[in-house]
C-alpha cells in the first residue's frame, strides 16, 4: 500500500489504524481552511458575531451562504471580466470619513452611479466580495502597510471605508506628516500603515518646474528610501506598488555619480528612459526587503494599475469620458503599460527566487487586467467643485471612491485567506506551493 509516508510492508495492524487516523486527520484540516478560510469559523459563527447592516450598507448576502473558492491551479483569478453586482456599493461618500477629497466623486457632482455597482468574476471560480468580519479576524493582532505612491494611499482609503461597516481605526501616526500614517483597529489589534514613496527609492525633488513644469527628480537607484526601510520589519503584510511617477522627468544617480536620466534636458546627461529607472528602482525596493533579517512577513506586489487618459496626456487635456467597462476584446495592455508591467513582474520574481533563500516570502496581487478594463472608475473633473480656483488636471489615474478600487480589497482579502491555507500546508509538508496564487 502507497502512503504519503512510504510504501507499507505488512505493519501490524495497530500501525494501521494509526496511520488511517493520522490520515483522516490531515485530510480534515487541509478541507477546512479551504471551505472556512476566515481562520476556520463556522459560518453560523460568522453570521452571529456580524452587526446588523446599516441602511446605507448591504453585506449581508455574503455572511450566509459558504464562500467559493478555487484554491487549484485551474483558475486564476486574475483573468476575467467586470459583471454587474446590485448589491455594490457597500459604503457612501457621506458614511465613510476616510475619502480623500480628489477622489469623492459624488460629492463633486458626477451624475452616474453605475460605475459603482460592478465586480469582478474570475474565469473558472468566484472572487467574494470583501467581508470586513473576515478580514479583521484573519488580521486579528497582525499589521499591514501599504508602500508607494497615491494610488497606494487610494488603496488603503478604500480599505478603511471597506472595514467601516465594523469599525474605524483610530489614529496612531508617529508624526503629523499626512505622508506616513499609522492607525490601528483596537477591537482586533490590528495596525494599518501607509508609507508615501512615488519612487519606492531615496529621491529628491531637483527643480519643481523641470522640462515639462511638473517637477524633475533625482533619483537613487541603489539607495534605499530609509523613510520606509527602517519601518517595516515588525510589518506582517506589505504591499509595494507604483510606476505613475517614473512618467515625470528624472535624474539617475548611481554609486553616488549620475549615470542618465529621463527626459531630463540636461546637457551631457544620456537619456536611459524611464524604463531604465523603473526597473532598477523596484530591484532596490526588492533588495532592500530581502536584506531586513528581521522581516519575517509577506511581501505583495501589486502590480501596475493604467491610466485611462484618451486624446490627450495627462497634463495636455487629457480624459476619462467613459461610463462603463471595457470588455477583455475591447482593449489590450500596450505600450508603455505593458513594458512597466513586464519589468515589475520580471523583478518580482528575481527577488522571489533571491527572498526564498532567506526564508522571505512574496505574493502577487496581478491588478493590471482587471484595471485596465475600468476606465470608467476614474474621477476626471469630479475631484473638486467646476467653479473652484484652482490648477487640475483631469484625473484618470486615481479612483472614485467607492468604485473600481474596491475590488483590489477583494483580491487582498483573498491572498490573506489563501496565504493561511498555503502555510498551513506548508507546516504539513514542510515546504511547498500548493495554491493557485503566485
Amino acid at each position: 500500500m502507497e502512503t504519503p509516508f512510504g510504501r507499507s510492508h505488512g505493519q501490524p495492524k495497530t500501525a494501521t489504524i494509526v496511520l488511517t487516523l493520522i490520515l483522516f486527520t490531515l485530510l480534515f484540516l487541509t478541507i477546512i481552511p479551504v471551505f472556512y478560510p476566515s481562520l476556520g469559523y463556522p459560518f453560523f459563527l460568522l453570521k452571529a458575531l456580524s452587526p446588523k447592516p446599516s441602511p446605507t450598507t448591504a453585506y449581508e448576502p455574503q455572511l450566509q451562504s459558504p464562500i467559493k473558492i478555487t484554491a487549484g491551479e485551474d483558475c486564476d483569478v486574475f483573468s476575467g471580466k467586470w459583471v454587474p453586482n446590485h448589491n455594490a456599493p457597500y459604503y457612501t461618500n457621506t458614511t465613510c470619513w476616510a475619502i480623500h477629497e480628489h477622489q469623492n466623486c459624488m460629492k463633486y457632482g458626477r451624475p452616474d452611479i453605475e460605475f459603482m455597482k460592478w465586480k469582478w468574476k474570475p474565469e473558472g471560480c468566484e472572487l467574494p466580495v470583501l467581508n470586513p468580519v473576515q478580514f479583521l479576524e484573519i488580521v486579528r493582532g497582525k499589521s499591514l502597510a501599504f508602500i508607494g505612491d497615491s494610488v497606494s494611499r487610494n488603496q488603503m482609503q478604500s480599505l478603511i471605508c471597506l472595514l467601516s461597516r465594523l469599525e474605524y481605526p483610530k489614529d496612531v501616526s508617529r508624526t503629523k506628516d499626512e505622508s506616513f500614517k499609522r492607525l490601528i483597529y483596537p477591537s482586533y489589534n490590528f495596525t494599518m500603515a501607509y508609507f508615501s514613496t512615488p519612487h519606492l527609492v531615496k529621491a529628491e525633488e531637483r527643480d519643481p518646474n523641470g522640462p515639462t513644469h511638473t517637477g524633475l527628480f533625482n533619483l537613487y537607484l541603489d539607495e534605499f528610501d530609509q523613510r520606509w526601510t527602517t519601518q517595516i520589519e515588525e510589518f506582517d503584510y506589505l504591499i509595494i506598488s507604483g510606476g505613475h511617477w517614473f512618467d515625470r522627468p528624472m535624474v539617475f544617480y548611481e554609486n553616488h555619480h549620475i549615470v542618465g536620466g529621463h527626459y531630463c534636458l540636461i546637457e551631457n546627461v544620456t537619456d536611459l528612459t524611464k524604463f531604465y529607472g523603473l526597473r532598477k528602482a523596484f530591484r532596490t525596493t526588492f533588495r532592500a526587503i530581502n536584506s531586513l533579517e528581521n522581516f519575517k512577513g509577506v511581501t505583495i506586489l501589486r502590480t501596475f494599475a493604467p491610466s485611462h487618459f484618451e486624446n490627450g496626456a495627462w497634463n495636455q487635456g487629457g480624459d476619462c469620458v467613459r461610463r462603463k467597462p471595457f470588455e477583455s476584446k475591447e482593449t489590450t495592455l500596450d505600450g508603455d503599460s505593458l513594458e512597466f508591467y513586464m519589468i515589475q513582474i520580471e523583478e518580482f520574481e528575481s527577488a522571489k527566487r533571491d527572498g526564498r533563500k532567506k526564508g522571505k516570502r512574496y505574493r502577487l496581487m496581478d491588478m493590471t487586467q482587471a484595471s485596465l478594463l475600468r476606465p470608467d472608475g476614474h474621477p476626471s473633473r469630479y475631484g473638486h467643485w467646476p467653479n473652484e480656483n484652482v490648477t487640475m488636471y483631469n484625473d484618470c489615474v486615481h479612483w472614485c471612491l467607492p468604485g473600481p478600487i474596491d475590488t483590489w480589497n477583494d483580491f487582498l482579502l483573498l491572498i490573506l485567506k489563501m496565504e493561511g491555507v498555503r502555510s498551513h500546508q506548508e507546516r504539513l509538508y514542510s515546504g511547498g506551493e500548493r495554491t493557485g496564487f503566485k
